[in-house]
């Protein structure tokens, strides 16, 4: 069942393929002063793109939501449908379904922009408004007391995405987000195709957005990022349109996020060598490029790292892919230094005394 798992202990060796830890070990540790406070415990899968496990924490066959870290894949269904050169939609555009955004303006008109050369409206979108993920907009719109429509939605850019696939597919927006529309359908078909799994085995349930995410065990997202990650010469299904959007989300970190977002900052920092995506409910995703590192942890090529954390904290889930960074040694010192503050925020009080520290099990 997911969420559930037997203890089981592992022995560890430098020849092993795989290294696995008890699952039942936290993997980040908080202390209040040298009071141990809060213990969080992350699945982790690092897989290549033929699905061979790297390393793992916790369960990496949980079955997880994968939410937002769908989008890429989900983007690549809207792809299939010739919307994008109909439209004549850009790469920014491409990077915008791809997105969680801030709803800072260059994220609304953007989406606008989509919505625009679709010749459709807000009013066709069927997500709905919401509080901002950035803390300033947020700011901003209790100022001037602005009520958020659809089109600042996190998700407005995967929302008019789905949209042009819909028109492409049937002529009219009327029922795109519902699961038995061609669209969704051609999304659960792609999906499938990407993950490797039969499309029985994929699982279902309606994300924040209105939209259907996939479910599967946490190291095929793992090994499915990798797939994004690899490039045009590959084997698997829909290889080229996965390097078109590694290459859009690589080409507009500034639009996966926003200011300050860790997708946006974790893109700026490692300048195309790797994307990251975050998912609702702390679950977060990777697609690593073929470098001498990855070679050096087992694969011939690019990887992919998922991880999920047990209690939904986002806090922590940062945290723990800064970490995984750099165990891994994919994050060298100028990177790592660059995400201290998600790696190791700052725990103070309201008199501003640092009042704790965190750890970890890797």
């Amino acid at each position: 069942m997911a969420g559930t798992f037997a203890a089981r202990e592992y022995k560890i060796s430098a020849e092993s393929e795989i290294t696995v830890f008890s699952e039942k070990k936290p993997t980040l540790v908080t202390y209040r002063g040298g009071v141990h406070e809060n213990s969080h415990i992350a699945h982790v899968a690092v897989a290549d793109s033929q699905g061979k496990l790297l390393f793992t924490s916790g369960d990496p066959e949980r079955i997880t939501l994968a939410r937002s870290t769908a989008k890429p894949f989900q983007a690549a269904a809207i792809l299939r449908t010739g919307a994008v050169q109909h439209f004549g939609l850009g790469r920014q555009h491409l990077a915008l379904m791809c997105a969680s955004h801030s709803s800072e303006s260059v994220h609304i008109r953007c989406a606008r922009q989509i919505l625009e050369k679709i010749s459709t409206g807000e009013r066709c979108l069927a997500c709905g408004g919401h509080s901002p993920l950035s803390p300033e907009i947020s700011r901003q719109w209790i100022k001037t007391d602005f009520t958020p429509t659809g089109i600042c939605n996190n998700c407005s850019g995967k929302h008019a995405g789905m949209i042009a696939g819909a028109l492409m597919l049937t002529g009219s927006a009327e029922g795109y987000s519902h699961p038995d529309h061609p669209m969704q359908q051609l999304v659960q078909e792609t999906v499938s195709a990407i993950s490797g799994l039969p499309q029985k085995s994929v699982l279902w349930a309606t994300d924040g957005c209105n939209l259907p995410a996939p479910a599967f065990p946490l190291r095929t997202l793992a090994s499915s990022y990798a797939r994004l990650a690899v490039g045009t010469a590959a084997s698997w299904p829909h290889a080229a349109l996965l390097n078109v959007l590694y290459e859009a989300m690589a080409d507009y970190p500034e639009l996966i996020g926003g200011r300050g977002r860790f997708c946006t900052v974790l893109g700026n920092v490692f300048n195309g060598a790797l994307v990251g995506k975050l998912g609702a409910d702390a679950c977060y995703a990777v697609a690593v490029k073929a470098s001498a590192q990855t070679r050096k942890l087992g694969t011939s090529g690019a990887l992919g790292i998922a991880v999920k954390i047990e209690d939904g904290s986002v806090d922590a889930l940062y945290s723990v892919v800064c970490e995984l960074l750099k165990t891994l040694g994919l994050s060298d010192e100028k990177t790592t230094a660059a995400l201290k503050p998600f790696h190791f925020p700052e725990m103070r009080n309201t008199a501003g005394e640092v009042t704790g520290h965190r750890t970890f099990e890797f």
